[in-house]
């Protein structure tokens, strides 16, 4: 074999091993980025999914355009303080606030709750709204005079008896896209999905029994006191 020969031979080997790293080198690039991306997807969604991961929650389901309508017919005639508990994307807040209530949201993901008073921002009603990121059995609800809730079957029963000990007997609730199990409601607006059910609060605090209020009175106490 001749010299160039042997010098061929010899160099084919390193120019094997420079593809194979070349290659190695290309596939930790596209992990890399790859990896990097379904991080970021995580962490952007993570926090819409995980309430749905709960025992009882409030899924993030945007209002219609027809149901905040029905929820501000409902409450024409009203004035004052207005909640919406699990506020989502703020819209039921900004809408109240642009009719003149003192609007708040409770949600318990954070970038919504975020997400929410940029549009409040960008409305001109953040003045007159507020959001707040928290769990809402959590929260006591006895300054509002106006609730709205969209709420699913599995925490209606419960709720009833939290805003049932709480709210004003001057308050209304308004409850969309399902009713509370037990109380009777004073009046309806619109139909299907749309539908909103309004409750006064000096109805179904007078027909809840008594031992249920005072029961769920001494839990919250006892609550307090724990913490």
């Amino acid at each position: 074999m001749s010299q160039e020969e042997l010098l061929l031979d010899s160099g084919q080997p390193n120019e094997d091993n420079r593809d194979r790293k070349g290659r190695s080198r290309i596939g930790l690039v596209v992990t890399g980025v790859v990896g990097g991306s379904l991080v970021a997807l995580y962490a952007v969604a993570a926090p819409f999914v995980a309430p749905a991961l709960r025992k009882v929650c409030l899924p993030f389901v945007p209002a219609t355009t027809t149901q905040v309508e029905n929820v501000l017919k409902a409450l024409r005639a009203r004035s004052g303080t207005l909640v919406d508990i699990g506020s989502g994307d703020g819209r039921i807040v900004i809408a109240a606030a642009k009719h003149g209530f003192r609007a708040s949201g409770f949600e318990l993901n954070p970038w919504l709750v975020w997400y929410s008073r940029y549009r409040a921002w960008r409305e001109g009603v953040y003045r007159s709204t507020s959001f707040h990121i928290s769990d809402l059995w959590k929260v006591s609800f006895a300054q509002y005079s106006n609730v709205v809730i969209f709420g699913v079957p599995q925490m209606m029963e419960k709720l009833e008896l939290k805003l049932a000990s709480e709210l004003p007997s001057t308050a209304k609730v308004v409850a969309c896209r399902f009713p509370f199990p037990t109380w009777i409601p004073e009046s309806t607006a619109g139909e299907g999905i749309d539908t909103v059910w309004v409750y006064d609060a000096k109805t179904f605090k007078s027909h809840l029994p008594r031992r249920k209020l005072n029961s769920q009175h001494t839990s919250w106490q006892l609550f307090w006191q724990l913490l």
